[in-house]
């Protein structure tokens, strides 16, 4: 029951959405300050919990299927931080987009893939393995490559603080992604069981992510709406599709071209928005406005990611069981 339901994240990424554009209130308190755990902004926690969640997953083992199938996880992970970041800068610039929304589209490429392509290459019949060693080695990676990254690409229309941003790599990424890894290792009944619901939580919480943020910049998706939807429509149709085209040219197998499309289009858009919604990143724009729309790209993306991969995930899923249709037949 619980794998079904997380297998319809897309469904509950665009009802969340939809929910939070017409009621935005209730999505409010996520975003708002009204709630600060531990003294940090409830997003930044919400995201915590999500990576402990994917390190509960995680094993020893995990870590020692990186050195049995290095060329895909090296060419997976190079794909994430160059296809991606090279179209969020491409697109910024030639969508003249205004700093809040550039520098935005630019974090958000710059992230990790999200845990959500674990599902998605499950459902499309890809190699689920890979997926999950891509995911963990793109997030390890992530925290320097974010920030340097990030600082670089989007240095044209602020000075990013690429320290800040490492620093809350390291506190809303690695730290809880270990915690979970340890906590597998030394009390594996427990995490086991917690295990077993933490990715459709995961989802839950991407989706009150993103219905804050949506709920919150309502106004000013309405101003931005038709170039910031092609925008990171576009970012993603890169992400899927070159990510697929280049592993074809390097002469990767079929599943293996799949599941790095699929981790090379979908971000994590949670940290993206998350990273943007931080005081600290907020802190370098010139104006409040301009801050408010950086975590827009990430909510927006969000909800692209999911469904491009949803109806990949459907096409392909439905081509293999043609092939293995065909070749029963046909044998």
């Amino acid at each position: 029951m619980v794998q079904r339901l997380t297998g319809l994240f897309a469904l509950w990424t665009i009802l969340g959405t939809a929910w939070a554009w017409f009621i935005p209130e209730h999505f409010l308190w996520v975003v708002d300050g009204r709630f600060q755990p531990f003294g940090q902004p409830l997003i930044s926690v919400l995201l915590g919990v999500i990576m402990l969640g994917m390190g509960l997953t995680l094993s020893f083992d995990d870590f020692k299927r990186v050195a049995q199938i290095p060329k895909c996880v090296a060419a997976g992970v190079a794909l994430q931080f160059t296809v991606m970041p090279l179209a969020g800068i491409a697109i910024a610039t030639g969508f003249a987009l205004e700093t809040g929304l550039a520098v935005g589209l630019i974090l958000v490429a710059c992230c990790p893939g999200g845990t959500a392509s674990n599902v998605v290459a499950y459902l499309a019949r890809a190699n689920l393995a890979l997926s999950v060693t891509m995911t963990m080695a793109s997030t390890l990676v992530a925290v320097i490559a974010t920030p340097l990254l990030t600082g670089w690409l989007a240095g044209k229309y602020v000075e990013i603080d690429r320290w800040n941003l490492f620093v809350n790599m390291v506190s809303i990424v690695l730290i809880p992604v270990v915690a979970g890894v340890l906590l597998n290792r030394f009390f594996p009944r427990a995490t086991a069981r917690i295990a077993t619901v933490s990715p459709l939580a995961s989802v839950l919480v991407v989706v009150l992510i993103v219905g804050g943020i949506i709920a919150a910049s309502k106004p000013l998706i309405e101003t931005h709406f038709g170039t910031l939807l092609l925008a990171v429509l576009l970012l993603h149709i890169f992400g899927f599709g070159l990510g697929y085209l280049i592993t074809r040219m390097l002469g990767f197998g079929v599943s293996e071209r799949r599941t790095i499309s699929i981790e090379v289009g979908m971000q994590n858009s949670g940290l993206g928005s998350s990273l943007a919604s931080t005081p600290g990143f907020a802190a370098q724009f010139a104006t409040p406005m301009q801050a408010a729309l950086a975590p827009v790209p990430s909510a927006i993306s969000a909800v692209y990611h999911v469904v491009i991969g949803s109806l990949l995930a459907a096409i392909w899923r439905r081509r293999s069981a043609d092939t293995r249709s065909e070749s029963v037949h046909g044998g």
